[in-house]
């Protein structure tokens, strides 16, 4: 029922503003004649609310669509895709961080459903929210999954917000196993922003698919002034990861070398996992109950010819 009125709201929302159908056409190809730059421009405008300045970038917002267009190593493309990252991951922090892998499958249609476990975790490699959780086999529609898995496969999740890194990715789908939590449901996401190859910044995601909430903690444990405008806070002050400290050395390593990525990890039962990196958070369209907060977070990222 929320979810319902959630769409309403969503479909008044664009029926009074027009121009907010700008980014739901560049996702649906509509717009794949405009030049990145001119796209993004554009985009930005709609999203963020003030005007995208690439000469001068000072906000966290600005300086990701800077280093989208001008910070472009073929490795990124690695990166991007959830299939091959696992590679990566296991030649710098190790294999043991992976989520067990049961599959890989070109079209859902080679998906063997009777050879898989009763829970597990389907998605594509090439994308963002292409997300199938199965908890329990038995209750999950098969055909209306596989028709969901190869819709996804056909999108090219490069056009939306142009993350260049995905365009040339090979569409594919990955099953892995499903990790919970001691009574059953989905683990909280650990998501360290990491500025410079530094972890300054944890973003701890709370019940992803009931009623979420986001609260960002610094390093040292403390719960940060910060909220976005799509994501409600918690209460509550969330129990510091006994392995805390390793969690910010794998993300450390992770981001070597880099403006700006952000590392996602799970924390489940004493044991740490490997979720994947972010290069571009919301398509750097992350909207904060306060602009000094855009600006805060775009001073802690370094470039090298603006700052």
């Amino acid at each position: 029922m929320s979810y319902t009125i959630s769409k309403v709201k969503t479909a008044f929302s664009l029926i009074k503003s027009p121009q907010r159908l700008l980014l739901p056409a560049g996702q649906n190809g509509l717009l794949n004649f405009l030049p990145d730059k001119i796209y993004l421009k554009a985009v930005f405008k709609v999203e963020t609310g003030y005007t995208l300045d690439l000469e001068n970038p000072k906000t966290y917002n600005e300086k990701l669509q800077w280093i989208k267009l001008y910070d472009r190593r073929p490795e990124y493309i690695t990166y991007a895709d959830k299939f091959k990252v696992r590679e990566h991951i296991t030649n710098t922090i190790g294999a043991k961080y992976l989520i067990p892998l049961i599959g890989m499958y070109k079209k859902a249609e080679d998906i063997p459903w009777q050879d898989l476990p009763n829970r597990f975790v389907l998605k594509c490699n090439h994308a963002s929210g292409t997300n199938i959780i199965c908890k329990n086999k038995a209750d999950l529609d098969i055909a209306s999954a596989e028709k969901k898995l190869n819709t996804w496969l056909k999108k090219n999740a490069y056009w939306g917000a142009r993350e260049w890194c995905y365009k040339d990715i090979e569409p594919c789908i990955i099953c892995e196993e499903f990790i919970e939590t001691a009574d059953g449901n989905t683990p909280d996401d650990y998501k360290f922003m990491c500025f410079n190859g530094v972890p300054r910044l944890i973003q701890v995601h709370h019940d992803r698919y009931g009623n979420h909430t986001l609260d960002y903690y610094t390093p040292e444990w403390k719960k940060a002034d910060l909220q976005r405008i799509d994501a409600d806070i918690s209460t509550k002050i969330v129990e510091r990861p006994e392995k805390l400290d390793e969690m910010l050395s794998i993300a450390e390593r992770l981001s070597k070398d880099m403006y700006y990525a952000r590392i996602d990890l799970y924390y489940v039962s004493g044991k740490i996992y490997f979720g994947e990196i972010t290069l571009y958070p919301t398509g750097g369209f992350s909207t904060f109950t306060r602009h000094e907060d855009d600006l805060l977070l775009g001073s802690y990222i370094k470039l090298p010819t603006a700052n």
